[in-house]
């Protein structure tokens, strides 16, 4: 049985920005109940880009779920003010990764996405740093 709403904690790493980087999540549904994991190298990237890999790969994995509503925690400020835009995509290197997210919450009944502390996304950052090496 899939869970119709899911709560994601996201996180990207690089070493050098840019430089080897890499992504983590952790996807829970609405008690709390790990669901799935995400931690992979992406390759050369900013840390910015890794952000935005991280929500991709999310959401992805949450549209595969068959989730309908989908709730995103990010530490990154600049990734959650873009999405909910305040903040324009000034960076061409971000624009196709911002447009890919649009798409992907096109499909999705429900979306929000909220700015949190770095202490409360330690198990995303830990993904990420574990892929990273």
């Amino acid at each position: 049985m899939t869970p119709e709403r899911l709560i994601i904690y996201t996180d990207g790493a690089s070493s050098g920005n840019p430089g080897p980087s890499a992504i983590g999540a952790v996807i829970k549904d609405g008690q709390g109940k790990v669901i799935s994991r995400i931690s992979r190298r992406i390759g050369h990237a900013t840390n910015n880009q890794a952000e935005y890999r991280a929500v991709i790969a999310a959401l992805e994995e949450a549209t595969r779920l068959g989730a309908g509503e989908v709730e995103i925690r990010s530490d990154s400020e600049l990734v959650v003010k873009q999405l909910k835009g305040r903040y324009r995509v000034k960076k061409a290197t971000l624009r196709p990764l911002y447009q890919k997210v649009v798409q992907l919450i096109g499909s999705l009944e429900t979306f929000n996405i909220t700015h949190i502390p770095r202490t409360q996304n330690r198990e995303a950052d830990k993904l990420a740093n574990k892929a990273l090496g």
